[in-house]
């Protein structure tokens, strides 16, 4: 009877164990999808936004970028790219890649380490992020709109 009742223990304690092995962010119950937030207010004449695409409950793409009035995006202003790297070693295309990539391998906001030179855009993504992640758990495919 011992030996039963510690084999169901250690079974037990091995079955949790095992379930905090999955990758950060499994178990969200996303639905699958498009989902697309952007920032309330353009801000220095940019407008960021962010777009995944879930598939299989996870986020398997991630997109964000900023866009003007003109709707001309930011990481493909040269000029803008050139200034930014000389005044903080960093630029729209680098950065922007980065937090997407972070959101990718975390699966959610938490975690999501701020670049240097890109600590307003960092915060700006992981609320949009946190937004996505709402969205994308009650299958709300409508653009949202984050403050």
């Amino acid at each position: 009877m011992v030996k039963r009742i510690t084999l169901a223990l250690v079974i037990a304690a091995l079955c949790l164990a095992l379930a905090g092995c999955g990758r950060i962010g499994d178990g969200h119950g996303l639905v699958d999808g498009y989902y697309t937030v952007e920032m309330a207010e353009y801000q220095s004449g940019w407008k960021e936004f962010v777009t995944v695409c879930v598939s299989g409950g996870e986020i398997v793409t991630v997109e964000y970028n900023a866009r003007n009035l003109s709707g001309y995006i930011k990481s493909w202003d040269m000029d803008y790219m050139r200034r930014m790297n000389g005044n903080v070693g960093n630029y729209p295309n680098a950065y922007t890649r980065n937090y997407a990539a972070q959101l990718l391998n975390t699966q959610g906001p938490e975690g999501i380490d701020t670049v240097s030179g890109a600590t307003h855009s960092g915060g700006n993504f992981t609320r949009m992020a946190a937004a996505l992640l709402e969205k994308a758990k009650a299958g709300d495919m409508t653009i949202g709109i984050v403050q």
